[in-house]
């Protein structure tokens, strides 16, 4: 016997048999798990399935979106913002003009980029995965699904134009920040001002702001490739200001989602004259 074989049977003759105690996982068990492990994914599906339906609604109501002059304000939803259709009563005529054969719902023509942004997001599909698909609902906990072809099929391949959403998401967050200006003035009462709409459209803008740049297509864009930061200084420079924000992009996800919600329903109540839009100075 040679001493690799003896080596073996040491090692056989030394082993001790492992035996454990009732089930241990498999197809016909879930989980042994005894916690809670779906009240997450239960919450999850709670809250956004609880947006989807008030955005549904939001964008095709299609009235009580734009706080104007006859209110002394400049408070636009940002459901509907950029205005720039027919139906918007939000511009001048000019601009009304930039889709005049658009006469239902604008929202219903923004909402695809800012919605495509959110649902391709890394972070939200970990959350209606798992939630919505039981593709896991939790740690230790077995799939609902039998086969798992990851993100290389049609529908969820399309998955893989995050990166070209997250684009689209910079220019509306240039126009929430436009209308977050536009919401300090008072015409017809001062001119200039902060409101509480003020206020809430500026954190509206802030917080679409944290998100983008906290996102990883973001992180990616500035750092991704890059073989020496010393050769990229510009890029290390940005790297280094999203990467804080990067750890915190759950967080960002989930506030920011709640203010866009929280933003149009402050605006509809103004508009529609349920609540009056104080002026702080």
């Amino acid at each position: 016997m040679t001493t690799t074989e003896n080596s073996a049977t040491r090692v056989d003759n030394s082993s001790t048999p492992v035996i454990l105690g009732g089930a241990r996982g498999g197809p016909d068990v879930t989980t042994m798990r005894t916690d809670r492990w779906w009240l997450a994914p239960v919450i999850t599906v709670a809250i956004l399935g609880s947006f989807v339906i008030y955005a549904t609604w939001a964008a095709f109501v299609n009235k009580d979106y734009y706080v104007g002059a006859n209110m002394h304000r400049d408070l636009i939803s940002p459901f509907y913002s950029p205005c720039l259709t027919q139906s918007c009563v939000a511009t001048g005529a000019a601009n009304k003009a930039v889709f005049s054969w658009w006469t239902i719902s604008p929202a219903l023509l923004i909402l695809i980029f800012p919605l495509g942004f959110r649902m391709t997001c890394y972070y939200y599909r970990r959350s209606y995965y798992r939630s919505f698909w039981w593709a896991p609902p939790a740690c230790s906990v077995a799939d609902s699904h039998k086969s798992y072809s990851g993100e290389s099929r049609f529908p969820l391949i399309m998955q893989n134009v995050h990166r070209y959403f997250w684009y689209f998401g910079l220019v509306f967050n240039v126009l929430l920040t436009y209308d977050a200006v536009m919401a300090f003035r008072t015409p017809g009462d001062g001119g200039i001002g902060v409101t509480i709409g003020t206020m809430v459209l500026c954190l509206n803008a802030t917080l679409l702001w944290g998100y983008s740049l906290s996102c990883h297509a973001c992180r990616h864009l500035c750092g991704g490739q890059v073989r020496s930061f010393s050769k990229h200084p510009i890029r290390y420079k940005f790297w280094k200001f999203v990467t804080p924000l990067n750890a915190k992009h759950m967080q960002f996800a989930w506030v920011s989602l709640f203010v866009v919600a929280l933003t149009d329903v402050y605006v509809r109540l103004v508009a529609s004259g349920t609540i009056t839009d104080f002026k702080l100075f």
